[in-house]
């Protein structure tokens, strides 16, 4: 009697995936990409070989999704292509050089600088278990050595910058240093500096829903829109009640719009006027030169347009009514 024993390999197997996969990779990606992913990792410990076709069907995923996966991993790295087909990198060992190379640049005064290591350690710790649930991987902590470095944020800063993106749920390097970026370029290093910088953008927030509804607008301003506004205010230091007075300009202006309120705004600037009262004697003033200018071709019956040369935007106010009215 032939005894034979069924073979049980695949049922009783298991398929281990490095804990990197989860803290690095899988909290961006798509689930059709991670269902690729798994199954190709699947397949990768057996060496079989299967079709790009075959793969659709099988994961009931169109052709251009599998293509578009396998060109996701690719680009991550951890799919490499070979002659005969892919091959998986070796994930430990990509997060082993994140982790590595970073350090390798940190100079002997920061690691001599105790204190402030400890301190920064610290924040680390607090960015671990409120963002990570105390799994944070590690190449996480060469970027944030490498963040303090770049930006001299200070540890609550730090801390801040990973709250606004956990908030926004975008908990990811690209985001993050895109933020990181823009709170650099506004000369943001302490905490004292990140509270006046959002003091500064909610100001702003409010400056733009007063204009749209002076304005009339139903929509949210554009980009561009909300540039011209962050100049006026940061850059002219014109409140609301200045901009208002060249709000009241557009309306004799059949389709008003920010390019001219820039205009007015801008050329009160250039003359330096930063009151209301300043510019209201200047629109007082250019009325009664308009209306001088007006009676002498009245009365001389000739239109000598040189005694316009007053301004060299002398038709920014022409014909338009009085802020005091």
């Amino acid at each position: 009697m032939k005894l034979e024993q069924a073979d049980n390999s695949l049922l009783f197997s298991t398929t281990s995936i490095p804990d990197a996969f989860f803290t690095e990779y899988f909290p961006q990606a798509s689930g059709d990409s991670i269902k690729v992913f798994l199954y190709l990792y699947f397949l990768s410990k057996y060496g079989k070989d299967i079709k790009i076709n075959d793969l659709s069907k099988k994961l009931n995923l169109p052709l251009k999704t599998i293509q578009d996966s396998i060109k996701y991993w690719e680009g991550l790295g951890l799919l490499i292509r070979k002659n005969s087909g892919y091959e998986f990198a070796n994930m430990q060992e990509i997060e082993l050089h994140k982790l590595y190379n970073p350090r390798v640049t940190q100079s002997a005064e920061q690691i001599k600088n105790t204190e402030k290591n400890q301190y920064r350690a610290k924040a680390i710790e607090t960015i671990n278990n409120e963002f990570f649930q105390g799994v944070m991987s590690p190449s996480w902590y060469g970027d944030i050595d490498l963040w303090f470095s770049k930006y001299s944020f200070d540890e609550e800063v730090m801390v801040s910058l990973f709250r606004y993106c956990f908030n926004r749920s975008a908990l990811h390097r690209n985001y993050i240093q895109a933020v990181a970026e823009a709170w650099s370029q506004n000369n943001i290093k302490t905490y004292e500096d990140l509270d006046k910088y959002y003091a500064q953008q909610e100001a702003l927030s409010k400056m733009s829903k007063a204009i749209s509804k002076k304005l009339g607008l139903n929509r949210q301003l554009s980009q561009y829109e909300e540039a011209y506004i962050e100049k006026w205010v940061n850059d002219y230091g014109f409140n609301m009640n200045i901009i208002e007075l060249a709000l009241k300009k557009t309306t004799s202006k059949s389709n008003p719009n920010f390019d001219y309120i820039n205009k007015v705004l801008s050329d009160w600037h250039d003359r330096g006027l930063k009151t209301p009262e300043a510019i209201e004697k200047f629109l007082a003033d250019m009325k009664q030169k308009n209306k001088d200018i007006k009676n002498i071709e009245k009365k001389t019956g000739y239109n000598n347009y040189s005694q316009r040369s007053y301004t060299n935007l002398s038709d920014l106010y022409a014909n338009t009514p009085d802020s005091t009215n």
